[in-house]
């Protein structure tokens, strides 16, 4: 079975001196550059998730296009460098990007989903309508949000729908 690894909103302005910092980044990071390393061993897709807020909106908190803090973080860049990238302005991955097209393009059968944040964007792609035709997993150990309850209260709900399985079991 084809596997993607989706890398949700890994940018700038969520870790240490953004605009809105979450917890446990430090954390979070280390474990996603080490799937990344395991996935490319693997011959296990790997795709950039970027959220640019809507500029007809008005600026945003954060986000903001050509901004510093919208630009996906450095070090989660040179783990996957060639890794192609789909642009968002919801929290659902799915909504308005060529996400299913770049799937469908590569055969794509399983959806291995991490980055930022658990409640809003990891979960609201990992539950999309347009997810339910592939095997979702979320990678816990590779998620974060603004803080641990929350990230943990996140994680129990979504459990009914999709697999929650920590990094080294998931590849």
């Amino acid at each position: 079975m084809k596997k993607a690894l989706l890398l949700i909103d890994l940018q700038n302005d969520y870790f240490p001196g953004g605009k809105f910092p979450l917890w446990n980044t430090e954390t979070t990071l280390s474990n996603i550059k080490a799937v990344i390393k395991e996935a490319q061993s693997k011959g296990i897709a790997v795709i950039h998730v970027q959220h640019i807020a809507d500029p007809k909106m008005g600026i945003a908190p954060f986000f903001n296009q050509g901004t510093e803090g919208a630009a996906i973080h450095p070090q989660i860049l040179q783990a996957a460098p060639d890794a192609p990238m789909v642009v968002k302005k919801f929290a659902d991955s799915f909504v308005e990007t060529n996400l299913e097209e770049t799937l469908t393009g590569w055969k794509i059968k399983e959806i291995l989903v991490c980055g930022m944040m658990t409640q809003n964007c990891v979960t609201h792609t990992a539950i999309s309508k347009s997810a339910e035709k592939y095997k979702v997993t979320i990678l816990p150990d590779c998620c974060t949000t603004v803080d641990e309850m929350i990230h943990n209260i996140a994680l129990n709900a979504v459990s009914t729908r999709v697999a929650l399985v920590p990094s080294v079991e998931a590849l």
